[in-house]
């Protein structure tokens, strides 16, 4: 069954409200015809030329990403720039783009939702609250069973798709974990935030060095910072793509909508020495 690519984004839009999208943000609908008719939807984390190759083969007429593709400094999509030749290879295969990124991180079953509810958290709330009460930045909870930090980061491996900068984590293996605190994407400007300096734990991606080692060492002065696990980003925000498309398939009854296994992670190997 099809459905016209205006009220697809309509729902989107109830879905995942762009009022949530932080100002610096550019989710929404990037490219297609409201007017056209779309009966098939692939949920990918970016829009990259795998995705964009997956979506058109595949028939469908609606390629929806976490990850907006105009989102800095764009001021050219000629086709001799990878932006402008994925965005019209799409608009010639009559595929629509549209992607919901922040304002997809802070609703209730968003980014951070999900993962909090992979791990089993009890009771997690926001990092950081937002107007609409359960929504906002992050999530932190405590874990119905305590476990240890290394066990904590094995259960992870086993939740996240594999990649191949894996988990890493700084703190002790047995150190022991009840309260966790996490940010699906890049979260280290919540690394100070009072609700994740209280957790036992704090897991996010994309840690860099000078962030990562000033809490450590901090931890090893005052011992209230939390461990950290850093896993890989596209891990972090894929595990929310099922929930995304059942919520698609509960609004739209007979729309195909499926979601690419395929593996955005830009880091192909490592060597570890």
């Amino acid at each position: 069954m099809s459905y016209p690519l205006s009220e697809i984004t309509r729902t989107v839009h109830e879905l995942w409200p762009l009022s949530g999208a932080e100002t610096w943000d550019a989710p929404g609908l990037l490219s297609g015809d409201p007017s056209s008719l779309v009966g098939s939807v692939l949920l990918a984390v970016d829009a990259v030329s795998a995705t964009v190759d997956e979506a058109i083969e595949s028939g469908a007429g609606l390629l929806l990403v976490h990850h907006p593709l105009l989102l800095r400094g764009v001021t050219s999509v000629a086709e001799d720039r990878y932006k402008g030749a994925l965005l019209a290879r799409l608009i010639r295969s009559d595929c629509a783009l549209i992607a919901a990124h922040t304002n997809a991180d802070v609703v209730v079953d968003g980014v951070s939702d999900v993962l909090a509810t992979r791990l089993g958290l009890v009771d997690a709330r926001p990092i950081t609250a937002g107007t609409v009460p359960g929504t906002g930045i992050g999530r932190v909870g405590l874990l119905a069973t305590p476990t240890t930090l290394g066990q904590l980061a094995r259960r992870l491996a086993a939740i996240l798709p594999a990649t191949a900068s894996g988990i890493r984590v700084s703190g002790e293996y047995n150190s022991p974990v009840r309260s966790v605190a996490l940010c699906g994407g890049a979260g280290d400007s919540l690394l100070k935030d009072p609700a994740v300096l209280a957790a036992d734990v704090y897991i996010t991606a994309d840690l860099r060095h000078h962030p990562a080692s000033e809490a450590r060492e901090q931890a090893l002065l005052d011992g209230n910072t939390p461990a950290l696990i850093d896993v890989s980003h596209w891990a972090s925000e894929w595990l929310w793509l099922d929930t995304a498309a059942d919520a698609l398939r509960n609004a739209f009854p007979g729309l195909r909508v499926d979601v690419s296994d395929l593996r955005t992670d830009p880091w192909d190997f490592v060597i570890v020495q």
